[in-house]
Protein backbone atom coordinates (compact mmCIF):
# COMPACT_ATOMS: atom_id res chain seq x y z
CA UNK A 1 0.00 0.00 0.00
CA UNK A 2 1.43 3.25 -1.02
CA UNK A 3 1.99 5.79 2.00
CA UNK A 4 -0.19 8.61 0.12
CA UNK A 5 -2.96 6.22 -1.10
CA UNK A 6 -6.77 7.14 0.67
CA UNK A 7 -7.29 5.28 3.10
CA UNK A 8 -10.06 4.70 5.70
CA UNK A 9 -10.48 3.58 8.72
CA UNK A 10 -11.29 -0.04 7.09
CA UNK A 11 -8.58 -0.15 5.17
CA UNK A 12 -5.94 1.54 7.98
CA UNK A 13 -3.50 -1.04 8.94
CA UNK A 14 -3.29 -2.29 12.34
CA UNK A 15 0.38 -0.91 12.92
CA UNK A 16 0.38 2.16 10.17
CA UNK A 17 3.67 3.06 11.63
CA UNK A 18 5.29 -0.01 10.31
CA UNK A 19 3.18 -0.40 7.18
CA UNK A 20 5.51 0.64 4.59
CA UNK A 21 9.54 0.21 4.41
CA UNK A 22 10.10 3.96 4.78
CA UNK A 23 7.98 3.56 8.28
CA UNK A 24 10.38 0.44 9.22
CA UNK A 25 13.55 2.25 8.13
CA UNK A 26 12.62 5.13 10.56
CA UNK A 27 12.18 2.89 12.75
CA UNK A 28 15.12 1.51 12.87
CA UNK A 29 16.95 4.16 12.41
CA UNK A 30 15.07 6.02 15.59
CA UNK A 31 16.75 3.03 17.85
CA UNK A 32 19.99 3.65 16.61
CA UNK A 33 20.07 7.07 17.66
CA UNK A 34 18.49 6.14 21.28
CA UNK A 35 21.83 3.96 20.84
CA UNK A 36 24.17 7.07 20.90
CA UNK A 37 21.41 9.18 23.15
CA UNK A 38 22.04 6.48 25.72
CA UNK A 39 25.71 6.58 26.00
CA UNK A 40 25.66 10.34 25.70
CA UNK A 41 23.54 10.54 29.09
CA UNK A 42 25.07 7.65 30.81
CA UNK A 43 28.66 9.86 29.97
CA UNK A 44 26.71 12.63 32.34
CA UNK A 45 25.49 10.44 35.37
CA UNK A 46 28.74 8.87 35.70
CA UNK A 47 30.20 12.62 35.45
CA UNK A 48 27.49 13.51 37.92
CA UNK A 49 28.22 10.98 40.44
CA UNK A 50 32.14 11.50 40.51
CA UNK A 51 31.38 15.26 41.21
CA UNK A 52 28.16 15.47 43.29
CA UNK A 53 30.07 16.49 46.59
CA UNK A 54 32.30 18.59 44.63
CA UNK A 55 30.65 22.04 46.23
CA UNK A 56 33.49 24.27 47.08
CA UNK A 57 32.07 25.13 50.36
CA UNK A 58 28.63 25.78 48.43
CA UNK A 59 24.64 24.16 49.33
CA UNK A 60 24.56 20.42 49.21
CA UNK A 61 22.83 18.65 47.55
CA UNK A 62 20.16 18.03 50.72
CA UNK A 63 19.96 22.09 51.44
CA UNK A 64 19.59 22.74 47.83
CA UNK A 65 17.01 20.07 46.38
CA UNK A 66 13.21 20.85 46.73
CA UNK A 67 11.12 17.47 46.61
CA UNK A 68 7.49 19.07 46.41
CA UNK A 69 8.93 21.01 43.32
CA UNK A 70 10.53 18.37 41.68
CA UNK A 71 7.85 15.79 42.68
CA UNK A 72 5.35 17.81 40.58
CA UNK A 73 7.80 18.21 37.80
CA UNK A 74 7.87 14.60 37.92
CA UNK A 75 4.17 13.88 37.67
CA UNK A 76 3.14 16.29 34.78
CA UNK A 77 6.17 14.31 32.91
CA UNK A 78 4.95 10.99 33.46
CA UNK A 79 1.47 12.13 33.18
CA UNK A 80 2.52 13.38 29.88
CA UNK A 81 3.95 10.03 28.97
CA UNK A 82 0.49 8.22 29.15
CA UNK A 83 -1.13 10.95 27.37
CA UNK A 84 1.10 10.38 24.33
CA UNK A 85 0.61 6.70 24.41
CA UNK A 86 -3.09 7.69 24.60
CA UNK A 87 -2.43 10.12 21.13
CA UNK A 88 -0.62 6.52 19.82
CA UNK A 89 -3.91 3.84 20.47
CA UNK A 90 -6.33 6.93 18.53
CA UNK A 91 -3.72 7.06 15.53
CA UNK A 92 -3.89 3.13 15.61
CA UNK A 93 -7.25 3.34 14.92
CA UNK A 94 -7.64 6.16 12.32
CA UNK A 95 -9.01 8.40 14.85
CA UNK A 96 -7.06 11.63 13.56
CA UNK A 97 -8.90 14.61 15.95
CA UNK A 98 -8.66 12.46 19.22
CA UNK A 99 -5.07 11.86 18.48
CA UNK A 100 -4.08 15.61 17.85
CA UNK A 101 -5.99 16.28 21.27
CA UNK A 102 -3.93 14.03 23.44
CA UNK A 103 -0.63 15.31 21.77
CA UNK A 104 -1.37 19.04 22.46
CA UNK A 105 -2.26 17.58 25.92
CA UNK A 106 1.55 16.23 26.03
CA UNK A 107 2.64 19.38 24.91
CA UNK A 108 0.87 21.19 27.56
CA UNK A 109 2.35 18.78 30.22
CA UNK A 110 5.65 18.86 28.66
CA UNK A 111 5.85 22.64 28.74
CA UNK A 112 4.91 22.36 32.01
CA UNK A 113 7.36 20.93 33.34
CA UNK A 114 9.83 22.88 31.41
CA UNK A 115 8.35 26.17 33.23
CA UNK A 116 9.15 24.32 36.79
CA UNK A 117 12.92 23.34 35.35
CA UNK A 118 13.29 26.52 34.46
CA UNK A 119 11.95 28.46 37.70
CA UNK A 120 13.79 25.46 39.84
CA UNK A 121 17.07 26.92 38.38
CA UNK A 122 16.48 30.25 38.62
CA UNK A 123 15.73 29.83 42.43
CA UNK A 124 19.39 27.87 43.03
CA UNK A 125 20.63 30.71 40.96
CA UNK A 126 19.58 33.50 43.17
CA UNK A 127 18.74 31.41 46.50
CA UNK A 128 21.84 29.63 46.83
CA UNK A 129 24.29 31.41 44.19
CA UNK A 130 24.49 27.88 42.91
CA UNK A 131 25.74 28.07 39.27
CA UNK A 132 27.53 26.50 36.14
CA UNK A 133 30.24 28.23 37.29
CA UNK A 134 30.44 28.09 40.88
CA UNK A 135 31.37 24.51 41.47
CA UNK A 136 32.13 20.70 39.81
CA UNK A 137 29.43 19.83 41.08
CA UNK A 138 27.24 22.89 40.20
CA UNK A 139 28.75 22.24 36.33
CA UNK A 140 28.03 18.45 36.21
CA UNK A 141 24.41 19.39 38.08
CA UNK A 142 23.16 21.80 35.21
CA UNK A 143 24.52 20.06 32.38
CA UNK A 144 23.49 16.86 33.33
CA UNK A 145 19.91 18.23 34.21
CA UNK A 146 20.32 21.16 31.66
CA UNK A 147 21.04 18.42 28.98
CA UNK A 148 17.37 16.65 29.52
CA UNK A 149 15.72 19.91 29.74
CA UNK A 150 17.40 20.50 25.91
CA UNK A 151 15.63 17.57 24.88
CA UNK A 152 12.66 17.99 26.04
CA UNK A 153 12.55 21.42 24.23
CA UNK A 154 13.10 19.40 21.26
CA UNK A 155 10.71 17.05 21.94
CA UNK A 156 7.65 19.34 22.26
CA UNK A 157 9.01 21.34 19.14
CA UNK A 158 8.76 18.42 17.22
CA UNK A 159 5.25 17.25 18.51
CA UNK A 160 3.95 20.58 17.82
CA UNK A 161 5.58 20.56 14.13
CA UNK A 162 3.92 17.72 13.32
CA UNK A 163 0.48 18.55 14.50
CA UNK A 164 0.58 22.25 12.62
CA UNK A 165 1.70 20.71 9.49
CA UNK A 166 -0.58 17.72 9.36
CA UNK A 167 -3.22 19.32 10.98
CA UNK A 168 -5.65 19.31 7.52
CA UNK A 169 -4.15 16.02 6.02
CA UNK A 170 -5.55 13.52 8.56
CA UNK A 171 -3.59 10.10 9.27
CA UNK A 172 -1.83 8.43 6.11
CA UNK A 173 0.91 6.06 6.01
CA UNK A 174 3.56 8.81 5.37
CA UNK A 175 2.95 10.51 8.58
CA UNK A 176 1.92 7.60 10.91
CA UNK A 177 5.44 6.46 11.62
CA UNK A 178 7.09 10.46 12.61
CA UNK A 179 4.24 10.69 15.29
CA UNK A 180 4.95 7.17 16.25
CA UNK A 181 8.82 7.78 16.26
CA UNK A 182 8.25 11.38 17.99
CA UNK A 183 5.97 9.51 20.62
CA UNK A 184 8.75 6.79 21.37
CA UNK A 185 11.12 9.75 21.81
CA UNK A 186 8.93 11.88 24.37
CA UNK A 187 9.51 8.14 26.57
CA UNK A 188 12.83 7.70 26.27
CA UNK A 189 13.26 11.71 27.39
CA UNK A 190 10.46 10.45 30.25
CA UNK A 191 12.84 7.08 31.39
CA UNK A 192 15.73 9.51 31.50
CA UNK A 193 13.91 11.51 33.88
CA UNK A 194 13.02 8.91 36.00
CA UNK A 195 16.55 8.12 36.24
CA UNK A 196 17.36 11.92 36.91
CA UNK A 197 14.79 11.89 39.47
CA UNK A 198 16.38 8.72 41.50
CA UNK A 199 20.03 9.55 41.12
CA UNK A 200 20.01 13.24 41.16
CA UNK A 201 16.83 14.17 43.65
CA UNK A 202 15.96 11.26 45.93
CA UNK A 203 19.69 10.08 46.04
CA UNK A 204 20.58 13.47 46.90
CA UNK A 205 18.01 13.92 49.48
CA UNK A 206 19.83 11.69 51.55
CA UNK A 207 23.04 12.62 50.99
Amino acid sequence: MHAEEKLTAETFPAEPEKATLEGKNKFVGFWLFLGGETVLFASLFATYLSLKNSNAGGATTEELFEMPLVFLATMLLLVSSLTSVYAMYHMKNFNHKKMQLWLWITVLLGAGFLGLEIYEFNHYVHEYKHTMTSSAFGSAFYTLVGCHGAHVTFGLLWISSLLIRNAKRGINLYNAPKFYVASLYWHFIDVVWVFIFTVVYLMGMVG
